[in-house]
């Protein structure tokens, strides 16, 4: 057997595998005898069979599939010893003369290489990391929501500016009929507020969808429609209401902190506010560290430059799918996931570069820490380790699962490998500040 590789260029090369009968023939052969042992032909006692019989109807099949075998055996061998760093699959090449007769067998596969090249961490311009902070505002508004959650309802004759109506929106040429409750005061313009205020239970309004509430977030779970529906909507709609009632806000006292935090935890208005504050800002993090991944891998695809195989990739994605896909279909896909590869391209340099690669050790104590954190919720401040090691055997007993904390864990570590070594710049904002400057 011979196996040699021709490079073509730098990201395409063809390897020649020539499998001769000496290869192959003693296997093909001792196969062929067990079949003439537990071969039933008519006519013939059960291991009686005569072997020429057992090569005529067996001999083909068995020598292609075990030439077959050998090929892929060899090939990946090859590809491992030699250590290619290839994308895809090899591709066999079409050999018009082939011939299963012939005892010498010459295979071509082609072979789409990984680039090489080079990954600049330090811009010229540092990308943007985002503080969040919360503002008196966001504060104030989470007070306000706090104490009318935990405020109680009193019944009113008629509806006001400050009521909460409960009723249902019915359109039937829509689809629209769903049971909801809002304040007046998320109705957007004179006009329709004045529609609401002074109407009394059973009630039947009718008033146009079209800027009927402030926010489209309001908008559309009042009447339950999707984004997509709400912005074409304007039709006219009935609102029959069933109940008007004010809410009477909680006061800012010991019982209601004892409620949100524990007894004694926070015990004055402004340390409500200083913890409000806190936990939104702790919350923000995962916001902003996961735009700074975005803004980080978006950058270094946009400024690694290096060529792919690309004719190689689009022929592979032609025929590894369950479906083959028409030549303009694998061209389409190519496109589609042209970006995803060279991420991963990436990704994988920085990893092998820096020995960034999750080990066992690392992916079982970041279980164990995942499920502390989650019995701690449950009011478990304290598992014992025992328990922790036996949860965590059995989640990672389950491949599934070690493979989505193993994509969990690499992106915490490649969080913070950009963190330490990537140029960035920080930025402080409020919320509605970082929704304006990354979302519009």
């Amino acid at each position: 057997m011979n196996i040699t590789k021709e490079q073509i260029d730098d990201l395409n090369a063809v390897v020649k595998v020539e499998i001769v009968k000496e290869d192959y023939n003693d296997k093909v052969e001792s196969i062929l005898k067990n079949y003439r042992k537990t071969a039933n032909i008519p006519g013939f006692r059960k291991g009686h069979v005569p072997m020429g019989m057992v090569k005529k109807q067996y001999g083909m099949a068995v020598r292609v599939d075990e030439v077959n075998k050998l090929l892929q055996e060899t090939l990946s061998k090859f590809l491992t010893e030699e250590k290619l760093d290839v994308l895809g699959n090899p591709l066999p090449k079409n050999q018009e003369d082939f011939n299963w007769d012939s005892e010498v067998y010459n295979f071509e596969f082609e072979l789409g290489m990984a680039p090489k090249f080079e990954v600049n961490l330090k811009p010229k311009k540092g990308i943007t990391s985002y503080t969040i902070k919360v503002d008196d505002k966001m504060v104030d508004n989470q007070v306000t929501t706090i104490r009318k959650q935990y405020g109680k309802l009193i019944s009113q004759t008629e509806a006001e500016n400050n009521s909460e109506l409960t009723g249902t929106f019915v359109n039937e040429e829509a689809g629209i009929e769903n049971t909801t409750t809002f304040e007046v005061a998320e109705i957007k313009g004179k006009k329709n507020t004045d529609a609401f205020i002074g109407s009394k239970v059973g009630d039947v309004l009718k008033i146009k969808t079209k800027s009927l509430f402030k926010e489209a977030s309001s908008y559309q779970a009042a009447l339950k429609i999707s984004e997509e529906e709400a912005k074409d909507l304007n039709a006219e709609v009935t609102f029959t209401i069933t109940e008007v009632n004010k809410r009477e806000q909680a006061d800012l006292d010991q019982e209601l902190f004892d409620k949100l935090f524990g007894k004694d935890v926070v015990k004055s208005a402004k340390e409500l506010k200083n913890k409000i504050k806190e936990d939104g800002e702790r919350q923000f993090v995962q916001q902003s560290d996961q735009q700074l991944m975005n803004d980080v891998t978006e950058h270094l695809i946009e400024e690694t430059s290096f060529d792919l195989p690309s004719d190689f990739l689009t022929r592979w994605i032609q025929t590894s799918g369950e479906k083959q896909l028409t030549e303009d279909e694998a061209k389409e896909e190519y496109t589609r996931s042209e970006k995803g590869l060279r991420w991963q391209l990436i990704e994988g340099k920085l990893i092998t570069d820096n020995k960034l690669q999750v080990t066992f050790e690392e992916l079982k104590d970041y279980s164990k820490n995942m499920i502390k954190a989650q019995m701690a919720q449950y009011g478990q401040m304290n598992p014992e380790d025992k328990e922790l090691e036996d949860i965590a055997a059995r989640i990672l007993g389950n491949q599934e699962e070690v493979k989505r904390l193993s994509e969990q864990l690499m992106n915490v570590k490649m969080l913070g490998f950009f963190k330490e070594n990537v140029k960035l710049k920080n930025k402080e904002v409020t919320f509605d500040e970082f929704i304006k400057e990354v979302y519009n």
